[in-house]
Formats: structure tokens, sequence, C-alpha cells
């Protein structure tokens, strides 16, 4: 998830406004608009700061534009590893169920993995910090190849314990949790244009989403889910070693003096609360991901599974995606002067879904909801990261993105963990009507909120 032209109602606002040389111009290929000096910010302002190639943000000399080598690396890297992350459903639920096991079990196990994400992602924030966020996500590819490899050998071998199960899906998540504060500050320093990096790793992002579980489907069908935890293993070594074979230069941040483990991690909570548009839009979605998001997903697995079929549920899973691709692509194309107020008006198409599901609609009704649920929220997403990339010092960056997943993760999970029960007490269609109205609220208050309204784009117009 993811700033205004008073001053005196933001406090930061005075340090997104400071210049720096444009960076080298960008080739032909792609026709993008023109750079916009006057709104980058300079050494120790804002990440927008120095984006350009060979800038203080720290990217490695070589030729501008979006697709250059470190860019492409990365991109490897994200897409297959995103890829493999997919898998990981299907191969816990194949494996475990075809042991015998209970169906409780895959739900531990995947609690297993998202607790550990979400303690030790803030952890992982001021680590990437101390020792660049680079060698982080190495390190936890290294952390995940090991433990996905070990599945691979207990599921072909026989019936794994499930303590094991539990544990190394612990690895995975802890994994996890060291690489992701890492993706945000990396963006900025593999291309000069944000906002279409962010786009098209969203893009890539909802396609991995739908070829991973279904290429986990096929290969659980003609091998096993050893051969599915296999095949995830190998998408970590081909995603540590495309980000080995980055060339990125240090940035100036990260020979700087550093204090205690605590005292960074408290830095980085001061440098939250100090930007009132981030915390202002990350406790907005604290209430978004319980109420929205939270239910959205168990209680559409349930109402269709139960209405129409299985198939027709992962139909509509499919068509989000889809939805999400759409989202990203339009991305690419627009370039709002707010994207914080433009991402906004986008969400309330997320109601329409929930609306369409409580009322009972047929099937094509219910997939016209999920593509809009899902171009909304892809259109969304690439405006807040592009925003928070933007704004944000780049040695802060790693812990701030930490607390808004950390956060997000927390309270999705909860919202999650209690859809069920509240459906019970209540009734689904009830609960779903009532976060379609939540979702409508939440619009409204990032769209009052005037740090949030008004916060203007740096870089690219």
């Amino acid at each position: 998830m993811e700033r205004p032209t008073e001053r005196a109602s933001i406090p930061d606002a005075a340090r997104d406004t400071r210049t720096t040389p444009p960076p080298n111009p960008v080739p032909a290929l792609p026709v993008l608009p023109p750079l916009d000096p006057g709104g980058r910010g300079g050494p120790g302002g804002p990440a927008g700061a120095g984006l350009g190639v060979g800038s203080s943000f720290g990217a490695a000399p070589g030729p501008a534009g979006l697709w250059n080598r470190n860019f492409r690396y990365f991109f490897v890297a994200r897409t297959v590893a995103l890829f493999g992350d997919g898998m990981i459903p299907v191969a816990l639920t194949a494996g475990l169920l075809g042991a015998g096991r209970p169906a409780s079990s895959v739900g531990f196990a995947l609690a297993a993995w998202m607790g550990p994400l979400a303690v030790f992602v803030l952890f992982g924030g001021v680590l990437a910090d101390r020792f660049t966020p680079r060698r982080m996500m190495i390190i936890a590819d290294a952390l995940r190849l090991i433990g996905a490899s070990v599945l691979a050998v207990t599921f072909a071998t026989g019936n794994p314990p499930l303590w094991a199960v539990y544990v190394l899906s612990s690895v995975a998540g802890v994994g996890a949790a060291l690489f992701q504060p890492g993706v945000a500050s990396t963006v900025p320093r593999v291309s000069t244009d944000v906002q279409r990096a962010n786009a098209v790793l969203r893009v890539a992002e909802a396609l991995m989403a739908m070829a991973g579980p279904a290429f986990a489907g096929a290969l659980v069908g003609l091998a096993s889910a050893g051969a599915v935890y296999a095949a995830n293993a190998a998408t970590f070594a081909v995603s540590g070693a495309c980000l080995f074979l980055m060339r990125l230069a240090p940035a100036p941040h990260e020979d700087a003096v550093r204090g205690t483990f605590a005292a960074e991690l408290v830095g980085g909570w001061r440098e939250f609360r100090a930007r009132s548009w981030l915390w202002g839009v990350i406790a907005v979605w604290t209430v978004y991901g319980f109420a929205v998001l939270g239910p959205m997903l168990p209680l559409t697995a349930v109402l269709v599974t139960e209405a129409h079929g299985s198939g027709s549920y992962g139909m509509l899973m499919a068509v989000n995606g889809a939805g999400s691709v759409v989202g990203g692509l339009l991305a690419l194309r627009l370039r709002p002067s707010h994207p914080l107020a433009a991402g906004a008006t986008a969400l309330p198409l997320v109601a329409v879904s929930l609306v369409v599901l409580a009322l009972g609609m047929p099937v094509p009704v219910l997939a016209a909801g999920q593509l809009l649920a899902g171009g909304s929220a892809a259109f969304w997403l690439v405006m807040w990261s592009t925003t928070v990339q933007t704004h944000v010092p780049p040695e802060a960056l790693n812990r701030l993105h930490a607390y808004d997943v950390a956060g997000s993760l927390l309270m999705v999970a909860a919202g999650r963990a209690l859809a069920g029960p509240v459906a019970e007490a209540v009734g689904a269609p009830e609960l779903l009507v009532a976060a379609a109205v939540i979702n409508i609220g939440v619009v409204a208050v990032l769209l009052v909120a005037r740090p949030i309204r008004q916060l203007k784009r740096i870089g690219l117009v």
C-alpha cells in the first residue's frame, strides 16, 4: 500500500522539494513522458532522490531505462520466486492429505509459514539496512532453497512427521521475512522509472499467481508432492543466482555508522511516525485488511464452491488474476499527479465483487466482479508502492516497508481467522455487505485526509 501543497499540514513535505540533476536520457524504445527534475529529492532526501543510473541512490552504471541489466536480473528473480511461492499451498495440500493427514494440518502448515513471516519481517528490515538488501535476499533464497529441498526429499521418500513439515514451513517463512523488506528499496535502484517497474512486476505477479498453482497441480498429478517441492527449490536457486549476478554500486547510507539493532528498529519507527501520509494509509489499511481483505477470500471460496462447485471457484480466481494484469497494464500508462488519490478512487470497485457475491448472482456476474476487484487492487498497489519508494529516504525504506508488510499480514490473517465464526453468527451475505460498506468508508477516509489526497508524485509525470 501505498503526499500536498500546504506544508503546514505535512511535516515532511519540505523534504520532497529539493532538486537534483535528472538521470541519463531514457532510450527511445519505450516513449515515456519527460522527467520532472524539479520534483526529485537531493542526497539525503526522499527515496526518489538520485534514481538515475549511477546516482547517489546506488544504481550501477549502465544504460538508463526500464529493461537494463540489473532490472532484467531482478525481474527474473522475482518472477521465478513468485512462481515457486504459488506452488506451496498445492504441494502442502497434496502432500499432507495424500499421506492421510487431517485437513487441519494444511492450515497449521500454512500458519507455520505466515507466522514467522509476520513476526520476523521487522527484523528483516533492519538487517537489510545493516547488510544491504541484496545480500539479505540472497541469504533468504539460500535458506528457502534448503527448506524446500528437504521437504522434497521427505515427501518423495515417505511420510514426513508433521513437526518436520511445520518446522520447515517456518524456515520458509523466516526466509520470506528476510527477503521481503529488500524488494521495496531494490526497485528504485534497478530502474529509473519506478512506476513502470512496479507495474511490470505487478503484472508478472498476477500471471505467476495463476501459473504457479496450475503447474503444481499438473505436476502432482504426473509425479508427487515431492516433485513440486523440488521444482519450488529450483525457483529459489534461480532467484538467488540472478540476485548474485546483479551489480549495484554501494549506496551512501550503506557505509553510515550504525547504532545497535534495537536503536535502528526504534529509528525506523520514528521515521514511520514522521510521515503522516504513510502512517495514515497504513492505519486505514489495517482496518481494510481486517474487515475487507481478510473475510473476502475464505467467504468467496466457501460460497462459490457450495453454490457452483470448485471448478467455478478456480475459474473466478483466474479471472481475478486476469484483472490484476489489466490493472498493472493500466498503471503502466497512467501517471496521475496525485497517485494515492488516484489509487483510492479505484478501490470502490472491490466492493462490487463483495455485493454481487452477497446477492448470490450467477457466475458470469461474479466473474465481472472479480475482474474489477483484481484490476482495482493491482492499480492501487502500484500507486502505493511507487509512492513509498519515491518519497521515503533510501536509508529508511527497508524498515518502513517492513512495518507495512507486518501490519498488513497480521490484520489480514486475523480477518481470515474470524471470517468463519462471524459469518456463522450473522450470516455470510450480511458480513459481505458490511465489508462492502467498510470498503467505501475506507476510500472516503483516504480521499478526505489531506496528507494522503494532496500528496504529489515525484519523478516522471
